[in-house]
């Protein structure tokens, strides 16, 4: 992680701890570049997991060590999702790191998970918001006082005012939801966790990359993702694994995380042309006697 606060406390026993590369962009190379190759050493593979808003000073810091380092066991995975969204995901690879997974398959089931987590926010102002298209009505609704916001930006975005009786689309499995409260104040989440069905609400500090995310601080951020470790498991393995035709990692889906090659299309050559040729009798037939 690139930040103590997406390091979420472990799920269970089993769970592997998070190492938090902080300040890489604030520290001298030399010290950062020793960091990282010892910990590439120590744990074989890295898997670095940031957001979309991690200012994109540690992300050139993170892309010349790994130059630097010319190694293809450190991969930079950075999904579409929101800040408290990639916690979760990350914790999720920190509880399958424990299990009998390959390098490269527990990297690429980072993409895996993605799918299976619904991640967005309650916000008092969507005038910033970039993440989620916002028509003309909200924004204008956006300047009355006291407006509230539900957003889910993924796996599908939506938009819609809160209210009574008004819901959004939510996952069609057992899940359970997680809470980060930012400056605003809002009951609303406590009946979309009933109405999505949500085994149980946590809650956990936002994360400081939140408010640049959704754009604004005053918001109250949810996530809801799958939280049994068997089930996370069986996920995984249930997907067909082939091997990376570049490192040779086992992979499953269509990228390898570490080295970013995709697998070669193969396409059927189109039929080579003929000639346009006499037949023979027709040549003899012209040759003089």
């Amino acid at each position: 992680m690139t930040s103590a606060d997406l390091a979420l406390p472990a799920q269970d026993e089993r769970t592997m701890p998070a190492v938090v590369l902080s300040d890489l962009d604030q520290r001298p190379l030399e010290q950062t570049l020793t960091e990282l190759h010892a910990l590439t050493e120590q744990y074989g593979y890295l898997v670095v997991v940031c957001s979309h808003a991690t200012p994109e000073s540690v992300v050139r810091r993170l892309h010349t060590l790994r130059s630097l380092l010319e190694s293809d066991r450190i991969a930079l995975f950075r999904p579409e999702l929101p800040p408290l969204g990639i916690a979760v995901l990350a914790r999720q690879l920190r509880q399958l790191a424990s299990c009998d997974l390959s390098p490269g398959v527990l990297a690429s089931a980072g993409r895996l998970l993605t799918h299976y987590i619904h991640a967005g926010a309650v916000l008092g102002s969507v005038a910033r918001l970039d993440r989620v298209p916002v028509g003309l009505k909200a924004h204008a609704k956006s300047w009355v006082p006291g407006s509230q916001f539900a957003v889910v930006a993924h796996p599908e975005p939506q938009l819609v005012r809160t209210g009574p009786g008004v819901t959004l689309k939510g996952p069609e499995f057992s899940t359970w939801m997680l809470l980060a409260k930012g400056q605003l104040q809002s009951d609303w989440i406590g009946g979309l966790a009933t109405e999505w069905g949500a085994h149980g609400l946590r809650e956990t500090p936002l994360p400081a990359e939140s408010p640049v995310w959704w754009g604004t601080g005053r918001l109250v951020e949810f996530c809801s993702y799958l939280a049994d470790l068997s089930v996370l498991y069986q996920l995984v393995t249930s997907v067909r694994q082939s091997s990376c035709h570049w490192c040779g990692l086992d992979v499953i889906g269509d990228r390898c995380v570490f080295c970013s090659a995709t697998p070669p299309v193969y396409e059927t050559p189109a039929p080579r042309a003929l000639e346009q040729r006499r037949p023979r009798g027709a040549l003899e037939q012209q040759t003089p006697a």
